[in-house]
């Protein structure tokens, strides 16, 4: 190319023929304009988006009202039906009360706290911070995963700042770990039994606070973790001020799923719900009760050594399957005081429909060992059950919305207004949980819509497949223990049992 053509090709790169600017110039400056007010977004504005994300919350659940007449407008006309049909009808109308309570919780603390808070920043000295264990429990099936997770654990804890901490992996086969003073593995022999029984992911913990297994004191902190749990600074800062202030025993945070690959949207989107879940409901129960409700998760639990071990998860095969909520339900009940920590852990949702079925089966046959277990006394699981007969009536309480239009019976307008409200409560939860899970500056405005519609796309086959896991789960046995696969191509899974 000569030079005189260079030269007429760098002028048009700059100026049109008409000697108007170039547009594309224009266009790049837009772009980056736009990627640093995204980023702006993500990262400051954190009062402007909370205000912004109430007033949009209350504004859904005022559509919802109005749209169901729930604040004025005629009943509809009843038809005549014999005293038992109206009875059954009017019944089932009553099942969303069930879901009141978590509905008003979830709102609450949506909206009492701050939804986008600033990023944690450390109270004291990592030097003076209490000894942590990072524990990880696996069946060791995903050996593979469990080093790259460790690795890259062990590298967010050294790049905060934290000296006195080591990362356990308690296994049922042996990883090849290499093992120091930060990385310890526990193999549970086959041989060991528990005294009540304990089975599963319980009898592994439980292992661990034996006498002769045990290397902590009663002072030192457990951080619980699953084989894919992945930490972020902002998740120890949080810890870290957790165990600094030492006013609680417990304490658990928020969980984000749409985090780097993304397997399978329909059931990350589904998880949406969850993340909305641990910013509202788990949030104000132990911000402002401290104690677990409504229950907890069984990752990014975070205890203190001496009150663990006292707790114990030795607690039969009936506290096996969700081990997460009975150990929460027994430390409730003796006193100990929970909290809520900032930062978030980062984990996948399920990579296949069948595997996200599975796992809402799990969950709702081991919450209804712990809902009813004589050993928990009710004063201490009214919610938890509450929120269970909610989850368990819920084709009940689907198939009521969609009779109410067909065969409409007389029922009280608050109760027309609960049920709005309930259902304007959830409908919201799916396009937060969304905004909390899919930074803008990372995704941009356009794929950030895209995924709230898709989330919404998603709400009926969630329901759906909810709905075919409360069928499953309320009949066969109830003492299993299904591992989702953590891997893609990963063999089918077995599923323990008693």
């Amino acid at each position: 190319m000569s030079q005189t053509v260079q030269d007429a090709v760098l002028a048009t790169s700059k100026i049109t023929s008409t000697g108007i600017p170039n547009p594309r110039r224009y266009f790049r400056k837009g772009i980056m304009a736009v990627s640093r007010l995204s980023l702006a977004f993500s990262e400051t504005l954190h009062t402007t988006k909370h205000v912004a994300h109430v007033c949009l919350f209350i504004t859904i659940v005022i559509l919802f009202e109005v749209g169901a007449l729930g604040l004025w407008g005629d009943p509809p006309a009843s038809a005549s039906y014999p005293p038992l049909v109206t009875l059954l009808f009017q019944v089932t109308r009553l099942l969303p009360l069930l879901a009141l309570p978590q509905a008003l919780f979830n709102l609450l603390g949506l909206i009492c706290f701050n939804a986008f808070p600033e990023r944690s920043k450390l109270k004291g000295s990592p030097l003076l911070a209490p000894f942590l264990c990072l524990r990880v429990v696996t069946r060791g099936d995903y050996p593979d995963l469990v080093r790259q997770n460790v690795n890259r654990n062990l590298t967010t804890c050294l790049r905060v700042g934290l000296e006195k901490f080591m990362i356990e992996v308690v296994t049922d086969k042996t990883i090849d770990l290499p093992e120091n003073q930060r990385i310890r593995q526990v193999v549970v022999p086959s041989s060991y039994r528990p005294k009540s029984g304990a089975l599963f992911k319980a009898r592994a913990l439980q292992y661990c606070l034996e006498e002769d297994v045990n290397v902590l004191a009663d002072t030192d902190w457990i951080v619980h973790l699953d084989e894919e749990t992945l930490v972020t600074d902002a998740a120890i800062r949080g810890i870290l001020n957790f165990v600094i202030e030492g006013r609680h025993q417990f304490g658990q945070g928020l969980i984000t799923y749409a985090n780097e690959n993304i397997q399978n949207w329909f059931t990350t989107l589904a998880d949406s719900f969850r993340v909305s879940d641990d910013m509202g409901k788990l949030r104000f129960q132990f911000k402002v009760f401290h104690k677990p409700l409504f229950g907890w998760k069984g990752s990014y639990v975070v205890t203190q050594t001496g009150a663990e071990r006292r707790v114990t998860f030795d607690h039969g095969p009936d506290g096996s399957v969700a081990e997460d909520n009975y150990f929460g339900m027994v430390a409730f009940k003796e006193g100990y005081s929970f909290d809520f920590i900032e930062g978030e852990m980062w984990e996948k949702s399920p990579f296949t429909i069948y595997d996200f079925l599975q796992q809402r089966k799990r969950w709702l046959q081991g919450i209804l060992l712990v809902v009813h277990s004589p050993h928990i006394p009710i004063s201490t699981k009214w919610l938890l059950a509450v929120s269970l007969y909610s989850w368990v009536t819920m084709p009940l309480a689907l198939s009521s919305v969609v009779l109410s239009t067909i065969f409409p019976v007389p029922v009280p307008g608050l109760l027309n207004l609960v049920a709005a409200f309930v259902g304007g409560v959830n409908f919201y939860m799916y396009i937060f949980g969304v905004i909390k899970s899919f930074r803008v500056d990372r995704v941009g405005w356009m794929r950030m819509a895209m995924c709230m519609i898709g989330a919404l796309i998603t709400m009926p086959f969630n329901f759906l497949v909810e709905n075919i896991a409360v069928l499953r789960g309320l009949v066969g046995n109830k003492h299993k223990f299904y591992i989702v696969n953590k891997l893609t191509g990963a063999p089918d899974n077995g599923v323990n049992t008693v």
